[in-house]
């Protein structure tokens, strides 16, 4: 069975995910305001109050929200359906989430705020650095890889903040051909997401100023600026550099940063009920239409993530309309009870199994590349060796193990004690979460 680098659908969807610095043109998938806030503990209230809804505690509808970009993004990366981000935009979703959530943070000095988010970003991210790096290391790769061995050095400074892409191998031995010689482009290449999230919140409390006092215009900005670098400024050579490649994923996503704030300032429910639901749908068709107008290859289906205009518009109008859908849950409805404990568990190990779930596809393929050569599996379990899902269903118990293994360093850095395994647990005498 050959690797999935190596396969036509895995090459197309790799494509896709490969930054600017090495295909300017293409743009790639991946999640996510990964940081889930931590439940907050409430004050007793008087009966009186007792029926009211609570305020600063958890929005079950954003952990929804969450936990479905989660795994839409683990799907995408297998699977690497086109439709998937037209049908559900995880990036969007996930930056909008990540602003909202940074805009409620902000009513405490920014400086502090800004602090406490890069130490709940970064540790993890360490932790899953130092073991990449020791990976390609072993595979061969080192500071002559590049022929510019001081350069190399500095590059490195990116894996301890990451105000750039942080630096990897684009091809190596694949440990003896174990693996696909590109497997640490497909591991490595998701921390563009890490990236774009360190300078939205470096730059949030501009955003949040700014939005408080020219809203409209705070928002378009990043779409318009959009619409300009990837039309007057598309052929330049500039846009091979790094700041081009963080200039492009401010423009795309930032709308939908700051839709999320402005969603958590409560600007959204200042206009007309009927604004949105007929506004997002026309600024959805523009990207569509934009996206069915570009020259491609007629017998490739296009990709909304190729195309940073077209991801940028529709993924601004679907975030618009599900903050404006917003029923901001303070207990689970009946019938997501039952889920709690699956969504909650994403969401408190977000970060991991948004960082860790590649490594566990990449690693999926020589667990079953063996299955080839055993006679039973080969004459009557074909049709499994070859079916797209069987990867799918290897790797998700490897993501669980791995999330077990490295997940505890997030609540290091959120100052908790650790967990191996932060499923919630029913109190006794409870039947139902929502009891």
């Amino acid at each position: 069975m050959t690797a999935p680098f190596e396969s036509g659908r895995t090459q197309d969807t790799l494509r896709l995910r490969i930054p600017a610095a090495a295909r300017p043109e293409l743009r790639r998938d991946f999640p996510p305001g990964l940081h889930a806030e931590p439940e907050p503990k409430l004050e007793p209230k008087p009966e009186s109050s007792a029926a009211a809804p609570r305020k600063g505690g958890r929005d079950r509808y954003l952990d929804l929200l969450r936990a479905l970009a989660l795994v839409r993004v683990v799907l995408y990366h297998n699977f690497g359906w086109f439709w998937l981000p037209v049908v559900f935009p995880s990036m969007g979703v996930m930056f909008a989430l990540a602003g909202s959530l940074m805009a409620r943070s902000l009513s405490r000095p920014a400086l502090g705020v800004i602090r406490g988010r890069l130490r709940r970003l970064l540790p993890p991210m360490w932790l899953f650095g130092a073991v990449m790096l020791t990976l390609e290391i072993a595979d061969g790769w080192g500071p002559d890889a590049e022929g510019h061995p001081a350069w190399w050095w500095g590059k490195m400074l990116f894996w301890l903040l990451p105000l750039s892409t942080p630096p990897y191998a684009e091809s190596l031995n694949g440990f003896d051909h174990l693996v696909g010689q590109g497997w640490a482009v497909q591991v490595i290449v998701p921390l563009w997401y890490l990236r774009a999230y360190l300078w939205y919140v470096l730059l949030s409390p501009l955003l949040l100023w700014a939005l408080r006092r020219a809203p409209a215009v705070t928002l378009c900005a990043p779409l318009a600026l959009s619409v300009v670098m990837n039309t007057v400024f598309a052929d330049q050579e500039f846009v091979y550099s790094r700041v081009w490649e963080t200039a492009t994923d401010f423009t795309t996503f930032g709308a939908c940063w700051i839709l999320g704030m402005a969603h958590q300032e409560g600007l959204l429910k200042k206009i007309p009920q009927y604004v949105v639901p007929s506004v997002a749908p026309l600024i959805m068709v523009a990207g569509w239409w934009y996206l069915q107008t570009r020259p491609v290859d007629p017998t490739v289906r296009t990709d909304i993530e190729s195309w940073p205009i077209a991801q940028a518009l529709w993924s601004f109008g679907f975030v618009a309309l599900l903050l404006h859908v917003s029923p901001s849950w303070d207990r689970w409805p009946r019938p997501l009870e039952r889920w709690n404990g699956l969504i909650s568990l994403l969401n408190a190990r977000a970060v991991s199994v948004y960082l860790w779930h590649e490594t566990a596809l990449v690693a999926a393929i020589p667990l079953i590349d063996p299955l080839w050569s055993v006679g039973f599996f080969y004459e009557h379990f074909q049709w499994l060796l070859t079916s797209q899902w069987f990867p799918l269903i290897v790797a998700i118990p490897l993501t669980a193990l791995l999330v077990l293994t490295f997940g505890w360093m997030e609540d290091v850095a959120a100052k908790r004690p650790p967990r191996l395994f932060p499923y919630p647990r029913r109190g006794r005498g409870r039947r139902r979460a929502g009891a």
